[in-house]
């Protein structure tokens, strides 16, 4: 079997880079002539089509990414995918939300999303109709740079946590990401979050093997993503939040961890082609 691999972290019998600049003539010959292709984490839109468009076996699979973009993207897939998310209202812009709206779609409190970014620097926590008014005065300045879309979702109270489920191939991890304050409402790293990945077990196992089924459903096999359970339910079920292709290592230990992690996940991927 040929194997062709972009991702610098992972040899193979063909290797190339396709860094700060657009995939050439030279790279799609290279895709043609292998029988297995393996992607950077984070593959660029241009690459990961020319691989998918001209060899059978592309590692990840990135189909979900880029055919439903963004945040507002991912609730449409949630949505295709009949899996249980919080109550979301999507709009691809300012003027079709004020052609039906006044005011928040959902019942304060809510939480607002712009349909980019991560680390929970395009999310907002919405107490009230000042706070609504200010998000969308945001989405305003937002779209003179022409950037669109934004989505209102209904607030579940979690207890400060939220779980990480990651994916890597067949390989399923997870961890908590815990606030020290119950009443705090983002559960980032970035925003001071620690990691927790004993509690809970039975909670993890249910995100987990939520996972595995969207997984089956949309073909993603590299991805990080994340659940809510409302604290207030007597049989709390993993509730689907983002999906994070451009996922950190730090939950899963150190760099190290992650590079042998992710070639478990492609050697046995390579595994199932043979």
């Amino acid at each position: 079997m040929k194997i062709l691999s972009f991702n610098p972290c992972l040899e193979a019998e063909t290797n190339r880079l396709c860094i700060g600049r657009a995939p050439d003539r030279g790279d799609l010959e290279a895709i043609r002539n292998a029988d297995a292709v393996i992607l950077p984490q984070g593959c660029k839109k241009e690459l990961y089509f020319m691989a998918r468009e001209n060899c059978p076996n592309v590692f990840p699979n990135y189909d979900a990414f880029y055919g439903y973009p963004g945040k507002t993207g991912q609730i449409e897939l949630f949505e295709r995918t009949g899996v249980a998310f919080p109550h979301s209202v999507i709009f691809p812009d300012v003027a079709s939300f004020r052609r039906s709206w006044q005011g928040p779609p959902v019942p304060l409190p809510c939480v607002f999303k712009f349909s980019w970014g991560g680390e929970g620097k395009f999310v907002f926590f919405l107490e009230s109709h000042e706070d609504f008014l200010h998000c969308m005065e945001k989405a305003e300045t937002w779209e003179e740079k022409g950037l669109r879309g934004f989505l209102f979702q209904e607030y579940v109270p979690t207890g400060g946590r939220s779980l990480r489920v990651v994916v890597m191939g067949r390989h399923i991890y997870s961890y908590w990401r815990v606030q020290q304050g119950k009443e705090k409402f983002y559960t980032n790293l970035s925003k001071g979050a620690s990691i927790d990945r004993d509690s809970y077990p039975e909670l993890q196992q249910k995100g987990g093997n939520a996972v595995r089924l969207f997984s089956c459903k949309t073909g993603i096999n590299l991805a990080g993503l994340d659940f809510l359970f409302d604290v207030d339910s007597e049989k709390p079920v993993p509730l689907f939040l983002e999906i994070n292709y451009y996922f950190r290592y730090r939950g899963l230990g150190t760099p190290d961890t992650y590079f042998k992690l992710l070639e478990e996940a492609v050697l046995d991927w390579l595994e199932t082609l043979t």
